[in-house]
């Protein structure tokens, strides 16, 4: 359910154009939108509408599809000509399935079903408000980096001018701004340089060239200083637009770097590094013969990186598999002397077999809550439960799984309301967090409880704790226990369909 407060406290900074022929459903409709949004402006029909689409800029457009003049479609498609990226909610009948067909293909944000359900509405309404706001600041943070990233330009601009022969700190700077982004970042960066340098060594590359290599290497990642935290420290999967921020990081550092002299050709390694010699890298898209050679080596050795490290989602791979899929992608992405040159120095390097995403620190724990934890409960919540089961079909950590399922819990917060629902689910919670490792304890599925059990947890004594919390209450509590196996995964989906 939708929290209108928050609701508002999002929607209020926006301006709504809301189009529909039906005056009595159009004021019902535009006083409650009013309540909730910087300014509506209404219309009766498609033409009125788009006429006041051209006049005012509207963060918001919500139209009726069956209307006079000009019915809601084409009214959008006219709007999608002017502002392909105008977000688009629209009201319609059951009735009316070849307006719909249109819509989608239009591409609008969402529909609300007449007549108004207004939970349906206001679940529309904040999606398409915390879009916008997420945007918003998006942007301005973008914004904001990039006034650092000319900062820092500036300055480094200042340090070669005055000392140029102070090369060696200016560089440890530069590595130290990255470091205290993203330690993974950090370590990554500093093994790309080694394998880097090796490989040049071993194709025969001068001393001059080994060591541009690893200078460029640990600064490859440098443009990732304007990439927004939501999207850098995200320990998950990338969506599609997230991917294209992170694509970015190669413009940025070569911008960064090809205005400081001393840094002009590590700039022009940097920026080719992710460049595939068939055409289907970025950001240029060049190919084989258009690659500077150096890049060449580091794409390669960024590429083995990735593939040895350990990741949210990803496990890694051991280097004989590492090479098994190079090799597949020799003369096609990779050059085939660099792959020829990675196979012979790199097959007995020692990879750390430690290195993950997980956090250590105290502000890495902080970040990664952010994208992890339930709020009410303070325990992580169903998607790091994902992370956890497959990071344990790599490296078995906990045999058993158990199940606490509230039964009646509904009907309990129907009859009590949400605050002395929450109360409950928060008192199991520290039951749980006090009885196990709290890593191990999640929320699902909105009242449900999953804790994972190395052998040790007293399952008794915690079904007994429960049970006392739940006592005079109509809430009964079913635990289930499953044994992991070792050979085969099990994730979120799973357990919902059990």
């Amino acid at each position: 359910m939708i929290n209108l407060k928050e609701l508002r406290s999002i929607a209020k900074h926006f301006k709504v154009l809301y189009v529909e022929d039906d005056v009595m459903v159009q004021k019902v409709m535009a006083e409650y939108l009013r309540q909730l949004f910087l300014e509506v402006q209404t219309a009766d029909n498609g033409l009125e509408g788009l006429t006041a689409y051209k006049k005012k800029k509207f963060d918001i457009v919500i139209t009726d599809l069956s209307m006079p003049k000009m019915n809601g479609i084409e009214m959008l498609a006219k709007i999608r000509e002017l502002n392909a990226e105008q977000p688009l909610l629209i009201t319609t009948a059951h009735n009316e399935p070849q307006y719909m067909i249109k819509a989608i293909k239009i591409g609008v944000d969402g529909y609300i079903i007449k007549p108004f359900d207004y939970g349906q509405l206001n679940y529309e309404l904040f999606k398409i408000s915390e879009k916008l706001q997420k945007f918003a600041e998006n942007e301005a943070y973008k914004k904001q980096l990039q006034r650092m990233v000319e900062q820092k330009t500036s300055e480094l601009n200042s340090i070669m001018h005055f000392q140029t022969d102070n090369y060696e700190k200016t560089l440890l700077a530069m590595v130290e701004m990255i470091e205290e982004r993203d330690t993974y970042t950090a370590g990554h960066s500093e093994r790309v340089a080694t394998y880097s340098k090796m490989i040049a060594k071993e194709m025969g590359c001068s001393d001059e060239e080994c060591d541009k290599i690893y200078r460029a290497g640990i600064l490859h990642d440098i443009g990732k200083v304007a990439t927004p935290d939501v999207v850098l420290l995200k320990p998950g999967r990338l969506s599609d637009l997230e991917y294209k921020l992170i694509q970015e990081h190669v413009n940025v550092g070569y911008r960064l770097l090809q205005n400081i002299p001393m840094f002009q050709e590590l700039a022009e390694i940097m920026r080719d590094h992710h460049e595939r010699c068939d055409g289907s890298g970025y950001p240029r898209g060049i190919k084989a013969n258009e690659i500077n050679t150096l890049a060449k080596i580091m794409m390669l050795a960024d590429t083995f990186d990735a593939m040895t490290t350990n990741r949210i989602y990803k496990g890694r791979k051991d280097t004989k598999a590492a090479f098994y899929e190079i090799m597949s992608l020799r003369g096609t992405q990779f050059d085939e002397k660099v792959v020829d040159a990675t196979l012979k120095v790199l097959k007995n390097v020692n990879i750390n077999v430690n290195i993950n995403q997980l956090p250590h620190t105290d502000i890495e724990k902080e970040r990664f809550a952010y994208f992890y934890k339930d709020r009410l409960t303070d325990l992580y919540n169903q998607s790091y439960l994902d992370v956890v089961l497959l990071q344990n079909s790599f490296d078995v950590k906990y045999k058993l799984l158990h199940i606490f399922k509230l039964q009646k819990f509904s009907k309990y917060n129907e009859s009590h309301g949400w605050k002395e629902g929450d109360l409950i689910l928060k008192n199991i919670a520290t039951i749980l967090q006090i009885c196990t490792d709290t890593q191990a304890v999640f929320r699902i599925f909105g009242d449900d409880f999953v804790l994972l059990d190395n052998g040790e947890c007293d399952i008794e004594a915690i079904k007994n704790k429960i049970k006392k919390v739940l006592s005079g209450t109509i809430i009964k509590p079913e635990i289930f226990k499953l044994v992991l196996d070792e050979k085969k995964s099990i994730t979120v989906e799973d357990l919902e369909n059990l």
